[in-house]
């Protein structure tokens, strides 16, 4: 998208006498990209603090391409047209929305599991199921949703059959399968160790096994295993020898 951005700047400069400033952004930076949205007339701002429209939910990217050039101005959606649905709050595994329209990132499996650097705390990690990478839960039961099409764009379709493979194969991945694995995906931003606690997390909560008890074994004595995987490893370890899983071991990266 940013490449889109990129060159639908390049193509207004082309049709104009004057030197154009122009810079896009897809999640690149920290823009406010859902008010901005919004305050463009795209859509309106749900419950859960994402952008909805009555035509594609809110499965969508937002992309912005910041110019240097007065444009005519669309009027603003205001409105709310999510009426008395709570369906987006009541689902969240960590009850990560104190109320409608807010949102509190210390309990949201996509920034813990994602832009989170430091240790997970234990009262989530349960919640957190078998999420190693983002939560769509809000999303996925929104009912504005049910209008959204699956995109035909070959960048946004899985890679690497991260849509159906186990939590076992993902965790035995070597920093170099990930970064191979990962080369062009947002999961690189998690970095390899955030991947690990968040797989050591998903393997605590799963049924278990001697095979993941081993592997989970292995790295906790492999010399280059840091304190903070050491810790959610030890947890997970303790979650299956001592208390019960609840979840498979199927991984659902987003």
């Amino acid at each position: 998208m940013r490449k889109r951005l990129k060159a639908l700047g390049e193509k207004i400069q082309s049709h104009l006498q004057q030197s154009l400033v122009f810079r896009p952004f897809v999640d690149s930076a920290p823009v406010l990209e859902r008010p901005i949205a919004r305050n463009a007339g795209l859509g309106w701002i749900g419950k859960h603090t994402l952008l909805l429209t009555r035509e594609a939910g809110s499965w969508f990217f937002l992309g912005e391409l910041f110019i240097n050039l007065p444009l005519p101005l669309d009027p603003p959606e205001l409105k709310s047209h999510c009426g008395k649905c709570t369906s987006c709050l009541d689902i969240c595994p960590t009850q990560a929305f104190p109320k409608p329209y807010v949102l509190d990132a210390r309990r949201c499996i996509s920034y813990l599991t994602i832009e989170h650097k430091g240790s997970i705390p234990e009262s989530l990690r349960k919640p957190m199921g078998n999420r190693v990478f983002g939560c769509d839960d809000c999303q996925l039961f929104c009912p504005w949703n049910r209008f959204a099409q699956s995109s035909t764009e070959d960048d946004f379709k899985p890679r690497h059959q991260l849509d159906d493979i186990d939590l076992l194969t993902l965790f035995t991945w070597d920093e170099a399968t990930f970064l191979k694995n990962t080369e062009g995906s947002a999961i690189r931003r998690t970095g390899y160790e955030g991947w690990q606690r968040n797989l050591a997390v998903a393997l605590g909560n799963s049924t278990g096994g001697e095979q993941i008890i081993a592997a989970l074994e292995q790295r906790l004595s492999d010399q280059d295993c840091s304190t903070l995987l050491a810790e959610h490893i030890r947890w997970a370890l303790d979650q299956l020898t001592n208390g019960t899983g609840c979840d498979d071991s199927n991984a659902t990266p987003q």
